[in-house]
């Protein structure tokens, strides 16, 4: 956004309308989004292995914590031979981590923006580890029922925090393949833990799947402690933001760029009149200040990250749990995205534990390692999404952003969604009825593949849209997104079971679905008149903005 003692009337931009490319005199140049600072220090100036390394790390434990989470699943039957828990309290258990999740990362997340995303990631490895060796010594319903509450209110934060350190450390052009990386990641490894535990059920004994998550805990946990640099960017006074872009209604007027800084106004006649209030746009971040020192290793490590004084947000830290819920009840795009995560998640998690109780009984008679397996046509479904939804959203808003004289619209990438929607009701139906009617596993199989293929494209596109329409403010709006979300599966599961026994399992996935369909169909509404609720909503996205603990100022990209 442009700074308001620019000349520029900057209330003409709606949240996330930026400036991809600029027309000059010696053809187009790119236009980075958000704009960098001249501090060696800002993550956004990182060289690109390091932004790799990082978003590899935050991969890794995002794997080890949606693995820790959907790994239970496959030892329902074994743990019910010893312990003797019915099916009612293993689904009750499920939907408690499910309700956890929702209110976790409401009471985390504060804790990360005033701290930074680094003593977050590592306390959460920490407690994960602690509860591993909890859940292997399990005997009683409260030690289930607490183990999944304790775990996923920590795990919470791997639903909210990856995409603010995406956003910390990528430009607009790239987080659509960033955003995609992380959804396949969290889809693939929520679909591979159970996979993996049902064969080491069948083999060492259901206790030993928490053992072994001890080991690879303790792993990460040294990983995050010595290999994850925080990304929260708290810029130092000399660090200077580099040249804010013009207003959308000034981008057709500039054409060349003076060597004095000015823009010259080629829409005059013959007189070229230098107009010193319009900054000249750069297609690349100012040159590093050499008089910044970059950080040390141990530095780049510190335990946390406090917002500068001069950034602090008048906000007490209390109003950030309810922010989200602000909102969340304001911002259409906000409410959308949430709905539309929830409801596809929540019919996944359905999927989930129906398949945990349906497979092991006749006809299928599946046995641990068997009920595992069939968690590998999601991982085929959402590999294939993700293959296909990563490079191609990007590409696409390079492309409608240069139909468009260089302008880019969030909107532009929902586009990518209409493709992959279908994929939904075909997926969720052929895995219902061929449950509810005891038809060959394959056809369970295939309706899983599609199901996920749709699901991955759908939920990576409708993140990064939230991330690119609202970047200052999306810790907050994912917390949103996660506790509406979870708030589907806590809603489904608590009464999946009551639910079966009154209609049975096909019209309870039909019921689901049309809910499902009636959510997705606003993605019309959102491609016609999503920058109208932009628009609309900028004055509260604003004031909202305002209240953070603010990193990079002027930032509203």
């Amino acid at each position: 956004m442009p700074s308001s003692d620019s000349g520029v009337n900057s209330t003409m931009w709606p949240p996330g309308t930026v400036l991809l490319e600029e027309k000059t005199a010696s053809g187009n140049s790119f236009i980075l989004q958000p704009r960098p600072t001249n501090d060696p220090n800002d993550p956004l100036n990182w060289p690109t292995w390091r932004k790799y390394l990082n978003l590899g790390l935050v991969c890794f434990w995002v794997a080890l914590v949606a693995e820790f989470i959907n790994a239970p699943t496959p030892t329902w039957s074994p743990m019910q031979e010893e312990l003797g828990y019915t099916d009612e309290v293993l689904n009750d258990s499920y939907a408690a981590g499910c309700a956890a999740l929702g209110v976790g990362s409401l009471v985390l997340i504060p804790f990360v923006l005033k701290f930074g995303r680094r003593p977050l990631y590592l306390i959460c490895t920490v407690i994960q580890l602690a509860v591993s060796v909890w859940s292997a010594k399990m005997q009683t319903v409260t030690d289930l029922m607490l183990v999944n509450v304790i775990q996923c209110f920590f795990a919470s934060l791997a639903e909210t925090v990856v995409q603010m350190t995406i956003a910390d450390v990528f430009f607009v052009h790239q987080r659509g393949r960033m955003n995609t990386i992380y959804v396949w990641v969290w889809l693939f490894a929520t679909y591979l833990g159970p996979l993996i535990a049902g064969f080491v059920a069948k083999g060492q004994g259901w206790r030993w799947v928490w053992w072994w998550n001890v080991v690879v805990f303790g792993v990460a946990v040294l990983v995050v402690a010595f290999g994850y640099e925080e990304t929260k960017y708290s810029p130092r006074a000399e660090a200077l933001e580099s040249v804010p872009v013009p207003d959308i209604s000034e981008a057709s007027k500039v054409s060349d760029t003076l060597a004095n800084g000015k823009v010259v106004d080629k829409t005059k006649d013959d007189n070229d009149i230098e107009i010193a209030s319009v900054p000249a746009l750069e297609a690349t971040p100012l040159a590093i200040n050499p008089t910044i020192p970059k950080k040390t290793y141990w530095q780049r490590l510190a335990l946390t990250t406090p917002t500068s004084s001069d950034t602090e947000s008048s906000f007490s830290f209390l109003q950030y749990t309810y922010q989200p819920l602000f909102l969340l009840a304001t911002i259409p795009a906000i409410t959308f995205a949430a709905l539309v995560y929830g409801i596809l998640v929540g019919l996944g998690d359905v999927m989930s534990t129906t398949m945990s109780t349906f497979l092991p009984s006749s006809p299928y008679n599946f046995t641990s390692d068997q009920v595992g397996l069939m968690h590998l046509p999601r991982m085929i479904g959402v590999t294939i999404g993700a293959l296909i939804t990563g490079p191609l959203s990007d590409w696409w808003i390079i492309y409608i952003s240069r139909r468009r004289n260089g302008v880019y619209e969030p909107e532009c990438r929902l586009w990518c969604v209409i493709p992959f929607l279908p994929f939904i009701p075909v997926g969720a139906l052929l895995f219902g009825i061929g449950l509810d009617r005891g038809l060959p596993w394959i056809i369970i199989a295939v309706g899983l593949a599609l199901y996920n293929i749709g699901v991955t494209p759908i939920n990576s596109l409708v993140v990064t849209y939230l991330t690119d329409s609202y970047r200052e403010i999306i810790g907050p709006a994912l917390v949103a997104v996660t506790l509406i979300r979870n708030a589907f599966s806590t809603a489904f599961i608590f009464a999946l079971t009551p639910w079966e026994d009154a209609i049975g399992l096909k019209y309870v996935l039909v019921t689901i679905l049309l809910i499902a369909c009636v959510i997705l169909s606003g993605f019309g509404v959102f491609i016609r008149w999503g920058k109208v609720f932009r628009e609309r909503s900028a004055d509260r996205y604003r004031a909202s903005a305002g209240r953070q603990y603010r990193e990079r100022a002027g930032d509203n990209a």
